[in-house]
């Protein structure tokens, strides 16, 4: 059972419940709504309370966070493996492998997905919070919050200072210079479902790169992206010329090479937005990727 707890301080002596759930706690107004009617999950001393209760000076609010309503969607579980690298109460961080989509799709009705594989692992019940979705191709750590409560305040911290992504990923040729950022706003490739292109009108996007070793043809890269837009660091690398490996989407196809786009999520540093503690969680390059640089990559590559 997650739990969040407060002792309410001198100066807060005389507020309401409610006013610490929004002002301290920083829970949504329609979160607060849900914890309004949802039964005893309020506590203060260990006595269940409402939300208009007024505290006092030393009193120890709790919070039961757990999501107590069913999923507004079915996930279907499926025995699909799916390492869990980090966990505590209130979120997890799992390693995703290549070919698995975060959700169900119309477009990919029987793909494996994240919400599947933890269904089948926690249980039905488990209400899937996605914070950081990685494509089908891309392999990687993700982060999953277990409730709607945590989900939002990490989602509010995402391409923050507490909330830091680094990929690795393996380009066609070599970038300009031997790093450097690209801001190029990205919209919508004509009237494709799918693609992204960078246009004028898009929406902006920032991406930082590094070179950490040359190949034959290709660069091995460490990759920030300041934002969070649809396939940003795939659409940022082929605006530079040097398009993924493998992206069938914004470069060549080559099963030859890899058989997907060469981008794994490779670390995450948040801070932790119950416990406020430094998470720093890495995933070790993918036996595909590895083979790529070893292949290519005459005085190898440090991942």
């Amino acid at each position: 059972m997650a739990l969040i707890t407060k002792v309410i301080a001198p100066e807060e002596d005389g507020s309401t419940v409610r006013h610490i759930l929004r002002s301290k706690l920083h829970f949504s107004s329609h979160a607060v709504s849900r914890l309004a009617h949802g039964g005893e999950c309020l506590f203060v001393n260990g006595t269940p309370v409402h939300t208009p209760h007024v505290l006092r000076a030393g009193d120890t609010l709790t919070v039961e966070t757990e999501d107590r309503r069913p999923p507004k969607t079915t996930i279907t579980p499926g025995d699909w493996p799916l390492p869990v690298v980090w966990e505590d109460a209130h979120l997890l961080i799992v390693n995703k492998p290549s070919g698995m989509t975060a959700h169900a799709s119309n477009f990919l009705p029987h793909t494996p997905t994240v919400a599947g594989a933890l269904a089948w692992s926690r249980g039905a019940d488990f209400i899937f919070h996605p914070v950081n979705r990685l494509d089908k191709g891309t392999t990687g750590l993700m982060a999953v919050a277990k409730s709607g409560y945590v989900h939002d305040l990490l989602r509010r911290r995402l391409h923050t200072d507490d909330f830091r992504r680094e990929y690795r990923a393996v380009c066609l040729g070599t970038p300009p210079q031997s790093q450097g950022t690209v801001d190029a706003p990205i919209g919508r490739a004509g009237d494709s479902l799918v693609a992204r292109c960078v246009r004028q009108d898009g929406a902006p996007a920032v991406s930082h790169y590094k070179v950490l070793a040359r190949g034959e043809g290709l660069s091995f890269l460490a990759l920030w992206p300041e934002t969070g837009r649809t396939h940003q660091l795939r659409v940022h690398m082929a605006h530079l010329g040097c398009p993924l490996a493998g992206d069938w989407l914004y470069g060549t196809e080559d099963p030859a090479l890899i058989s997907r786009p060469a981008l794994h999520s490779y670390a995450v540093s948040m801070v932790h937005p119950v416990t406020g503690k430094t998470v720093e969680v890495s995933a070790p390059l993918p036996e595909d990727l590895l083979r790529l640089l070893h292949q290519r990559f005459s005085q190898g590559a440090d991942a």
